[in-house]
């Protein structure tokens, strides 16, 4: 198999070899273009505090340490603010000897301030499956803003899976661009493409959201259902800077629009800490055909889950936020984001989770 990123039709290959497997069969679009959309099972856990299983130990021994109550989620259960949860997952490994994996939140998970992490067992490391990986998966969730209702089925996590080296360089990143732009005006190249954030929109002085305090639950069932202002206070300026509350949560928006071209996919990393005392963007993964021209997106924008830490900070328009890793796919995909699967968030722009009315 040719080194990077496994295609949609490499992952049903796994699935059909035995490497992917499951409790459930698999849904129809569970496979993405170069992801697989993970679902929880029947029980929560409700545990003292998050944990990494560690080497030589099983997720199942650190439940036994740390498990307060059980939760059944088959007719639905509320899982609190500010609690934490581990929820094994319907889906299990048998990577094939140098193939590893990598997870992280779904767009949608993100944009509600759920922080959601895969744990496997002998986990040392958060979202990151080892070379030749046999065994369950599970899901730590921990609602930071809102609580949320939550169901068996429910997709709130995504995994790739990576063959040998997938990393692009930034000589092979910029002779991408050369060949099919993957930003819209110059290139801001180094370990990655920059991205910027937009304080500045080209119509209006709404510029982001953020989270109220004291809402009410969120069913992440339904979509386009929530009044947006039941949940979040619109910011709004005409000066080009925010101030950043510590702990308070923002979606905000990229300046730049990007591209991911149908043989690349992307990961969205932090920027350098050194810049400000905020983290930016839960979910990681960009398939191959988001933003691109061929799949209808002309461009679109990065949403910026944002979370102050430790003092106020002023953010500026223009200031470098993050850098999106560009990846090589192992092999073309079938199916292309927002041309041949449901997207809900091709050609976005500032937008909130799909559980709110537009």
């Amino acid at each position: 198999m040719k080194a990077g990123v496994l295609s949609d039709k490499q992952i049903d290959d796994l699935r059909m070899q035995g490497a992917i497997s499951a409790t459930t069969p698999l849904e129809a679009g569970q496979i993405q273009p170069a992801s697989l959309d993970l679902r929880l099972g029947q029980t929560a856990y409700r545990v003292r505090a998050s944990f990494l299983a560690g080497k030589a130990q099983t997720v199942t021994d650190r439940l036994a340490q740390f498990t307060m109550h059980q939760i059944d989620l088959t007719d639905g259960a509320v899982l609190e603010k500010g609690c934490v949860y581990v929820v094994p997952l319907m889906e299990s490994l048998g990577l094939p000897t140098g193939m590893t994996a990598a997870a992280s939140a779904k767009s949608s998970t993100g944009r509600l301030d759920l922080l959601t992490r895969i744990i496997t067992d002998n986990g040392v490391e958060f979202d990151r499956v080892p070379d030749g990986y046999t065994g369950p998966l599970y899901v730590e969730i921990c609602p930071r803003s809102f609580s949320v209702l939550v169901r068996p089925g429910l997709m709130l996590n995504q995994i790739i899976f990576r063959q040998g080296k997938t990393m692009m360089d930034d000589e092979e990143l910029a002779a991408l661009h050369a060949q099919t732009p993957i930003v819209d005006g110059t290139a801001v190249i180094s370990d990655g493409l920059g991205f910027s954030v937009d304080l500045k929109p080209a119509k209006g002085d709404l510029v982001g959201y953020r989270a109220k305090p004291h809402t009410g639950v969120i069913d992440l069932g339904q979509i386009n259902h929530y009044d947006p202002a039941d949940f979040w206070e619109e910011i709004r300026t005409t000066e080009g800077r925010i101030i950043l509350d510590p702990g308070a949560f923002y979606i905000l928006v990229s300046r730049e629009a990007i591209s991911i071209p149908p043989n690349c996919a992307a990961e969205m990393a932090p920027y350098i800490a050194m810049v400000g005392e905020f983290r930016v963007h839960y979910a990681g993964f960009f398939d191959p055909g988001f933003g691109w021209d061929g799949a209808g997106g002309s461009g679109s924008r990065g949403v910026l889950e944002v979370r102050c830490h430790e003092a106020p900070f002023v953010l500026e328009h223009g200031q470098v936020v993050g850098r999106l890793v560009y990846e090589h796919m192992s092999d073309l995909p079938q199916a292309l984001y927002g041309q041949d699967i449901k997207s809900n968030y091709q050609g976005q722009g500032l937008k909130l989770s799909k559980h709110f009315k537009s």
